[in-house]
């Protein structure tokens, strides 16, 4: 079962994180080779990155995202120095040891990510797509951190999620999770009543 289609949401990027994240597309695409492929090789970004395009705010020096195609990829030369907006200098790297096997993911959530459109590169050759903000949610209930919790709760702030479609989306992945099962079910229980929380609070504000 795929994710009901909604409207998309506003992305909200740093500009100079975004041309930082563009440099290093554009160089994975580079590394396709001058042909073009028979259809545009996916590359699914996950995580910290995929959170600061929905939300902005927090930053993440690296880039968490599967690449459906073997690409020969050099990591020093997907790294990136820049200064955002709040004058800090940075860098912004492509993490080529990101590892999906642990997360929690529904079997749609590459077929159902959002495309987006990059600066410099070319969609027909590679295209960059975002988990939703739902699947970006599930993905966090394996580790379920201090920060991954953060996270939920800034997408629920945000009103990109809600507690019931949470649910429902995580119920649905369990058969193919390997890990602790009770774990997994108490994360969702939790990550529930965060949500449900942080959209209280969000509509007691106006």
């Amino acid at each position: 079962m795929t994710a009901p289609r909604t409207s998309a949401p506003a992305l909200r990027p740093d500009p100079a994180y975004l041309k930082a994240f563009a440099q290093i597309m554009s160089r994975i695409e580079k590394a396709l080779g001058p042909k073009r492929p028979a259809k545009p090789v996916t590359v699914c970004v996950a995580g910290g990155a995929a959170m600061h395009f929905y939300v902005g705010g927090r930053f993440t020096d690296d880039i968490d995202a599967k690449i459906m195609a073997r690409v020969m990829l050099d990591p020093q030369d997907l790294q990136v120095a820049y200064r955002g907006e709040d004058g800090h200098a940075r860098l912004l790297y492509f993490d080529t040891q990101y590892n999906d096997s642990y997360a929690l993911l529904h079997e749609n959530a590459y077929d159902d990510a959002r495309p987006i459109a990059v600066e410099g590169v070319d969609s027909r050759r590679l295209e960059v797509r975002l988990l939703t903000p739902l699947d970006l949610a599930v993905s966090k209930l394996a580790r379920f951190s201090e920060q991954d919790q953060d996270d939920i709760r800034a997408l629920a702030k945000a009103g990109l999620i809600d507690a019931d479609a949470l649910r429902r989306r995580a119920v649905a992945t369990l058969p193919d999770y390997v890990g602790n099962m009770e774990r997994i079910k108490t994360s969702i229980d939790l990550a529930c009543r965060l949500i449900l929380a942080a959209r209280k609070k969000s509509k007691s504000k106006y």
